[in-house]
């Protein structure tokens, strides 16, 4: 096909600090357009210095959905493929080549790999598919926050997908995430059937401690028909196996999350929280077992409810220490050094390893 006309599109508010890596990420783009939603900082004058166009518009009351549509209505109608790249996103370089070598006329959205959060040395950690890059017409942003794009094209949705090209958040830690629970509550009070959002709002629950809350909520997006997802449905089971947990109720907080390794019996998250419930009351044998299920669990899956934890040393460490007390000394040594290989400079972990090879030895 003929050369992509390719826009990028953001809403901005007081991110001076982020323009320059941003702008560097996406020189690759045709144009930039910027919705800036009252920025005191110089953020409209650096973006407009390094030529994206900026509209100004204010926003009340606040609703993501609303600014990132606003911000879509900015884009000429002209541009083939549109990307909405947050101001703490960066690009990695040649995205424009692999996009181009994957579109076709029939396209109209495309997935590829974002990682959310890097690991202590600087490994990828929270990493799933991402599909923010999508055709001009078609598509609306809903949701007052945990916004997402829903399709409103005449025709069916077509996906691509490519892995190589890789979008990196260096989220801004000083930042509140304080609007985000009444814009939740608000979300799935106007749309109550959208297990997604139910999902995250029994989540957003834990931040605040609302324990209750989040056992109430996450059951009740368990019942919905639509919630079929395994991978969610087990990450609904683990919060709430955590709020039992918090709230003194060890006794539904291991029902929980037995239910959880039941439900999605591929992912490692589960059996980990187990093995970590089970080492708090030094059930060795559990722990033990936990660990030996979840090192059978080789391929890591790309969602956004991997975490970091199921693929660093938590899980051979666990082992390890539950083989110690098993008297299973070989196995307990032989796991804490892979434990250690993972993060050498852990000064605890080097301490266990010389203890057990005494113990080998």
């Amino acid at each position: 096909m003929e050369k992509l006309k390719i826009a990028v599109y953001a809403i901005c508010k007081n991110e001076a600090k982020f323009i320059d890596r941003w702008m560097d990420s996406i020189e690759e783009a045709d144009m930039v357009v910027v919705t800036d939603t009252g920025s005191t900082d110089d953020s409209v004058a650096k973006l407009e210095s390094r030529g994206a166009i900026v509209y100004r518009v204010e926003i009340n009351p606040w609703r993501f959905d609303v600014a990132r549509n606003m911000a879509l209505n900015f884009v000429p109608d002209d541009v083939d493929v549109c990307i909405m790249l947050d101001m703490d996103e960066v690009f990695e370089p040649g995205w424009r080549e692999k996009i181009e070598k994957i579109w076709t006329p029939k396209t109209n959205r495309l997935q590829y790999v974002f990682t959310w959060s890097f690991n202590r040395d600087g490994s990828r950690g929270i990493t799933f598919l991402a599909e923010k890059i999508h055709s001009r017409r078609g598509y609306r942003w809903v949701g007052a926050v945990h916004e997402h794009l829903k399709f409103y094209g005449p025709n069916l949705e077509v996906y691509a997908k490519e892995e190589s090209i890789r979008i990196n958040h260096y989220p801004d830690q000083t930042k509140s995430r304080g609007q985000y629970l009444p814009l939740l509550e608000l979300t799935v009070k106007e749309d109550p059937n959208h297990d997604r959002n139910m999902h995250y709002l029994g989540r957003e629950y834990i931040y605040y401690n609302m324990w209750d809350k989040c056992i109430e909520t996450l059951k009740k997006h368990l019942s919905m028909p639509s919630a079929t997802w395994k991978d969610e449905r087990c990450a609904s089971m683990r919060f709430i196996a955590k709020a039992y947990k918090e709230k003194g109720d060890r006794r539904e907080a291991k029902n929980w999350l037995y239910k959880a390794i039941a439900e999605a019996p591929h992912l490692r998250e589960p059996y980990i929280e187990m093995a970590q419930f089970a080492y708090k009351e030094q059930d060795w044998p559990t722990v033990y077992h936990m660990a030996e299920e979840t090192l059978k669990i080789q391929d890591r899956t790309l969602s956004y409810l991997n975490q970091p934890f199921a693929w660093n040393e938590t899980i051979y460490d666990l082992g390890a220490i539950s083989c110690y007390y098993l008297e299973m000394y070989h196995k307990s040594y032989e796991w804490a050094k892979n434990a250690l290989e993972i993060n050498p400079n852990d000064v605890r972990l080097q301490s266990n390893l010389k203890i057990i090879k005494l113990k080998v030895e």
